[in-house]
């Protein structure tokens, strides 16, 4: 049986975090054993509470770490990793905008045992609700950004429901702090060779005013990683052209 390691940041999200790990927790997968990662990024408002009587309730399912203060989702994400015992992982926000009903359809697509990365798109299901405008476009920009930068032909690249092999942590070498952790990634894997598998997923969106965090600064610094990226070496080309030099040095 494979197991599925769910990662579940959170920054004061005391109204939503126990609907959506009790979600998360009542997804029947097939053949897969789930374990839920809650990381408190610095939480005011009682999450932090909420969290632990989570694990305490669940010990066997559900883990909770926390950060020493307010350190971005990025940053909780790879405390997240530490934790990780499952051969799939997974991003899963800590609201109520995506439904972890649809995870079935994203373990389903790893059934191929080629298949290293599978991404949820909102946009596959025209359906969803486009919430608000400046958010909409923002989203649709990045990934026509992406698209046009690494090749790659993704609907969605600003989903949170991103699901990759634990084996391809290694070269990932993730460490983005902010939101620009999503952009990281997505970059990474495809300079790394790997095609992304898309599956539709439902979309429910929440305002500001409800609690959506993201910011147009933190849109820049998405932008800013996915150009970066592209035209920096990756560390993993780096190392392999320094062992061949080395190599070549060493022949007599």
């Amino acid at each position: 049986m494979q197991k599925l390691s769910v990662i579940i940041p959170f920054f004061n999200e005391q109204a939503t975090l126990k609907t959506i790990v009790e979600q998360v927790l009542a997804v029947q997968l097939a053949e897969t054993a789930k374990q839920l990662i809650l990381v408190d990024d610095g939480s005011t408002d009682g999450s932090a509470e909420v969290a632990r009587q989570l694990a305490d309730r669940h010990p066997d399912t559900v883990r909770c770490v926390a950060m020493a203060g307010n350190c971005g989702k990025g940053a909780a994400i790879g405390r997240g990793l530490q934790e990780v015992e499952g051969n799939l992982i997974v991003i899963q926000d800590a609201d109520l905008e995506y439904d972890p009903a649809d995870l079935r359809l994203i373990v389903e697509a790893f059934r191929d045992g080629g298949v290293k990365a599978v991404f949820g798109s909102r946009r596959l299901l025209p359906a969803n609700d486009r919430g608000n405008v400046v958010y909409h476009w923002g989203g649709r920009a990045i990934t026509r950004l992406t698209n046009a930068l690494y090749g790659s032909r993704l609907t969605d690249q600003a989903t949170c429901y991103k699901a990759f092999r634990a084996e391809l942590l290694g070269d990932l070498r993730l460490c983005s702090t902010g939101f620009e952790f999503c952009a990281e990634l997505t970059a990474k894997l495809l300079r790394l060779g790997h095609s992304i598998v898309e599956v539709p997923i439902r979309y429910s969106p929440r305002s500001r005013k409800e609690g959506k965090k993201i910011r147009l600064h933190d849109g820049l610094r998405i932008a800013w990683t996915l150009i970066r990226l592209r035209f920096s070496r990756p560390s993993g080309e780096r190392k392999r052209r320094a062992l061949s030099a080395t190599r070549q040095e060493n022949r007599p």
